[in-house]
């Protein structure tokens, strides 16, 4: 069963890194995430008109922050402050967290684990989706991503090494869960398990495939694994 598997994986991890958005958020659910991309994209086509057509070829505002450095800091800068701004405006729409994401977050403590918060989101947008629902001091850290450096995002083990020496943690000696191929691949990078949480069908096989040493579909799962 997944619940054995996940128990057996946590069984010498002190640390459970946690991505936000999907483990515990739906960043986008009441703000869509091809709303801001527009965006940014006219944002782009400001800055560094030459770079407008690619910018809107994805509605993923992620992508284009990871576009900005081609148009030199001035556009990483704008880019990163107006993305910024829309995360922290998105999570006060957001909704609840995700099902099973408080129990999961509640299970790590009390089993004496530590919890982080390990985003490609900025730090603010989740300390404010965490402290509007009450659940922020159930984390002893929230690393967020670099500020103006999105080559440091995930699937770069960047944020998780971060995370690690803050609580003097090895990353060997953690498990992250994310709902991403890119976190996968920053766990492995990092020296770290990974949990892939498939909260969309097709991510079931895309995470498997991305060598994640397990896929769960739903958040209670690593709950009950983690209390177990």
């Amino acid at each position: 069963m997944a619940t054995e598997n996940l128990a057996a994986i946590l069984s010498g991890c002190n640390t459970v890194f946690f991505d936000f958005d999907g483990p515990i958020c739906d960043v986008f659910a009441g703000m869509p995430a091809n709303q801001v991309a527009t965006e940014l994209a006219h944002l782009v086509e400001k800055h560094h008109p030459a770079l407008t057509e690619e910018a809107r070829e994805t509605d993923d505002p992620m992508e284009i922050l990871r576009l900005s450095p081609q148009g030199g800091e001035a556009l990483i800068a704008a880019v990163e402050e107006a993305l910024t701004k829309a995360e922290v405006a998105a999570v006060t729409v957001a909704g609840n967290p995700t099902d099973g994401a408080v129990a999961a977050l509640e299970a790590t403590r009390k089993s004496g684990r530590s919890a982080v918060i390990v985003s490609n989101n900025s730090a603010e947008c989740v300390r404010e989706f965490m402290r509007r629902h009450e659940i922020l001091h159930l984390v002893h850290e929230v690393v967020g991503r670099a500020h103006e450096k999105p080559e440091l995002m995930k699937p770069s083990p960047h944020s998780l090494f971060v995370a690690a020496e803050l609580l003097s943690e090895e990353p060997s000696r953690c498990v992250l869960v994310g709902d991403s191929v890119t976190d996968v691949e920053a766990a492995h990078r990092a020296g770290s398990r990974a949990i892939g949480y498939a909260n969309k069908p097709p991510k079931l096989l895309s995470l498997a495939e991305a060598g994640a040493d397990e896929v769960v579909s739903d958040m209670l799962t690593v709950a009950q694994a983690l209390a177990s």
